[in-house]
């Protein structure tokens, strides 16, 4: 692997994590309900998904084993997106995603679970600690209650099916998984709309169907396929640093769009850098350890 494929790689890392951070960027500016807003994604990314499959003529076909896995993990992605951007529309893009950083503490109690592994202590303290960052931006405005709450099941949620998706990932790929997963969440949510009307949809701008593409086959589809690509040059460790800038990214693009209502006080934002430190201290930890 050459130095110029691996810089060429990392750059669109940057790009990738960017992407996911303009998602609750773009969920705040579609003016749709957080459940049409996710049927809506689903369906688009799905579009996107099957359209690279089919002319990276990959085939789909899974054992019957797999299926039902794949199915529960799809209804629980559902629930996952439509927490998240209720959390958004609720408080703000900030107190989201800062609380969304939760996952770690989720995930190091969920994956030794699943794994049958005993769990890291290092992880279990750092996440504690996130959650008593958490506490503090809770205690900020009585405003924001709700959408921490939101964050945090939606936290959990993302755990839950990323610990599904490690054991998954061994045999099916990336790509075939993210298809069946989707296309289950986009069905089930389908039900939904015998009793939430979709009326919003066709009030939406041009512009607004932009964001809506873009959120769809931009920030999903393509953010996903290319994150699976980046992995041939960039190590797992790399991938997962970069990673942890996602809400940095989030929260500045936040602020320079709405610098009013993304505005928080003094103590959001060291409670923030003191969740980021756990972050990078855990990738730090894990490195170490392997």
């Amino acid at each position: 692997m050459s130095l110029l494929t691996q810089n060429k790689d990392f750059i669109l890392l940057h790009f990738i994590v960017l992407l996911f951070g303009f998602t609750g960027i773009l969920g705040n500016l579609i003016p749709l309900s957080s459940f049409i807003l996710v049927w809506a994604r689903i369906g688009i990314a799905i579009l996107g998904i099957g359209l690279y499959l089919y002319f990276s003529k990959t085939k789909v076909k899974i054992s019957l084993q797999l299926l039902p896995k794949l199915i529960f993990a799809g209804i629980i992605i559902a629930f996952h997106w439509i927490t998240f951007f209720e959390a958004i529309k609720v408080s703000n893009v900030s107190v989201a995603l800062a609380t969304f950083s939760s996952s770690t503490l989720f995930t190091a109690i969920l994956e030794p679970l699943y794994n049958r592994k005993r769990i890291v202590i290092y992880e279990l303290l750092l996440g504690i600690v996130i959650i008593f960052a958490i506490s503090l931006i809770f205690n900020i405005d009585l405003k924001y209650k709700q959408g921490i709450l939101l964050s945090l099941i939606s936290a959990f949620l993302a755990s839950w099916f990323t610990v599904l998706n490690g054991k998954y990932i061994r045999v099916a790929p990336a790509t075939v998984i993210s298809f069946y997963e989707l296309t289950t969440a986009f069905f089930i949510l389908c039900f939904g709309l015998f009793f939430i009307p979709v009326d919003e949809l066709f009030l939406l701008t041009p512009m607004q169907l932009g964001y809506l593409f873009t959120l769809g086959l931009v920030c999903t589809s393509f953010a996903f396929i290319a994150s699976v690509a980046v992995m041939k040059s960039i190590s797992a460790y790399t991938v997962t640093m970069t990673v942890n800038l996602e809400p940095i990214y989030s929260i500045l693009l936040a602020i320079m769009i709405w610098p009013t209502s993304e505005k928080m006080p003094a103590l959001f934002y060291y409670s923030f850098a003191v969740i980021l430190c756990c972050l990078f201290l855990n990738a730090y930890l894990k490195k170490k350890k392997s």
